[in-house]
């Protein structure tokens, strides 16, 4: 077993080494070491197991219990007993949390959220059947139950649910130095702080005062001498994204939630915004490709596939749409085989140049980047940037028409298409995710079949369009 450091620089340092053991250089879980995490799980040896796992970060130990088998998972953490880290149920993935719950009898699971913080405790016992949660909650103490309760009943994406509900309070007339001393003589403070809110009798917040502040005055000196405004306080039932701008805007460190008679009911940190805005990105990108946000690659074959067939639907649709337009040309393509080579390109360019404005359209509104106020602006850019790249792969492009197949007027056709098409991507990337948000619909994934679909339709009728025109092959 690992030796208890005797200071914050030997943790540090203690910690640094053991991460280093178990990670090889590019930070996968080393062979070696989960060789022998198995091993000891086969042999049931606690000793060894502790000694290698339990001192391990929480999120050092999530990785390794999702790099274990599933049927390894839940005998691991029933060796290890007490000294298994439950918060590190946090770092792993939805269904692998949940897979492992369900082998955990309901009253070590009890035991082991005790003693952790109440946002991962809820985080937790959210995942939980309600009878089993139910369960688990009578098996804590009073004070602990009512607080989880508490926070279990606000909204799933709320302030509320994200919060810890152990904080730092004093009143007004408290001075410096009676303050000090309560933190000195109180056991059962939160494990980490940065902040002393201020509250009236009421227990309403009236202020706070950050810790270099109150190490700085003189102890005589009254806390609502030295104490701030509170300037940014979330309600408990505010969306945790509305939460996670308001950390990004003011680069905050901590900001306190308060419930509707606004009493001060928990606080949030930084640490638990950095989870939801990974959350955020990571949900934004998963929607662009298509891929349902709790898509995880723990998920199964037949759970997978179900998931992205409603997507590639969508998108058969659309390319039906497109296949139609193409089909009144048929007598174009007929007559000048030269066009069924080319019209790729143009649909191509067109639906990249698409994706790149709506990529960048739906990351602003998410963000609050992009409204009504600066629309119109945005739109004129995106739409003067698709024109400028429409000559210049026009005058390319043109080029390649004209020596490929001979023929000067085919390079002036597509070099008209590229155009039209370039420029109505810009137009389009903006106006449909500005659109779908403006009628509550998550631009993020409907945006792509909408845009696509635009830029193949009037990609492919300008082209042939024009080229019919042209050469009078209609």
């Amino acid at each position: 077993m690992v030796t208890m450091p005797e200071t914050a620089t030997d943790l540090a340092r203690a910690q640094a080494d053991l991460a280093a053991d178990i990670r090889d250089e590019e930070g996968e879980i080393r062979p070696e070491f989960l060789s022998a995490i198995r091993a000891a799980i086969k042999a049931e040896d606690r000793v060894a197991l502790n000694a290698l796992a339990g001192d391990l970060y929480e999120a050092d130990l999530g990785d390794l219990i999702e790099a274990l088998d599933q049927e390894e998972r839940p005998r691991l953490v029933a060796i290890m007993g007490a000294d298994f880290d439950y918060a590190a149920l946090t770092e792993v993935e939805d269904i692998v949390r949940e897979e492992l719950l369900e082998e955990i009898p309901n009253e070590k699971i009890a035991e082991g959220v005790r003693d952790l913080d109440s946002d991962d405790a809820v985080y937790i016992l959210e995942d939980l059947e309600p009878e089993d949660k139910e369960e688990v909650l009578a098996k804590l103490p009073a004070p602990e139950r009512v607080a989880l309760e508490r926070s279990l009943d606000y909204p799933e994406d709320s302030a509320g649910r994200l919060m810890q509900t152990d904080f730092i309070a004093a009143p007004p007339f408290w001075t410096v130095g009676q303050t000090i001393d309560h933190l000195r003589d109180t056991s059962d403070l939160p494990d980490e702080f940065y902040e002393l809110y201020v509250i009236d009798p009421a227990g309403r917040i009236t202020g706070h005062v950050p810790l270099n502040r109150l190490l700085r005055s003189k102890r005589p000196v009254k806390i609502e001498k030295i104490m701030l405004e509170a300037d940014h306080v979330a309600q408990a039932t505010d969306d945790q994204r509305e939460v996670a701008e308001l950390f990004k805007r003011y680069n905050l460190v901590s900001i306190p939630v308060v419930d509707e008679a606004q009493r001060l009911v928990g606080v949030l940190t930084f640490d638990d915004i950095v989870d939801i805005i990974d959350e955020e990105a990571d949900a934004e990108i998963r929607a662009l490709g298509g891929v349902a946000a709790d898509e995880e690659l723990s998920d199964s074959v037949l759970e997978t596939t179900k998931a992205r067939f409603s997507w590639l639907f969508v998108n058969m649709l659309t390319a039906l749409v497109a296949a139609a337009v193409i089909g009144l040309f048929k007598g174009s393509l007929e007559k000048m085989v030269a066009l069924a080579v080319l019209m790729p390109i143009v649909a191509s360019q067109g639906g990249n140049a698409g994706t790149q404005t709506m990529t960048v359209a739906v990351r602003a509104l998410a963000t609050r980047a992009l409204g009504l106020g600066n629309a119109p602006r945005i739109v004129r850019r995106e739409i003067l940037v698709g024109f400028l790249n429409g000559c210049a792969f026009a005058l390319l492009l043109g080029l390649v028409a004209a020596f490929w197949f001979s023929n000067i007027e085919l390079g002036f056709v597509i070099g008209i298409a590229i155009i039209v098409n370039l420029t109505a991507a810009g137009l389009a990337g903006v106006v449909i995710p500005l659109a779908l948000d403006r009628f509550d619909v998550d631009p993020a994934v409907a945006s792509g079949p909408f845009v696509t679909t635009v830029t193949d339709i009037i990609g492919f009728f300008a082209f042939l369009g024009v080229a019919t025109l042209w050469f009078g092959l209609g």
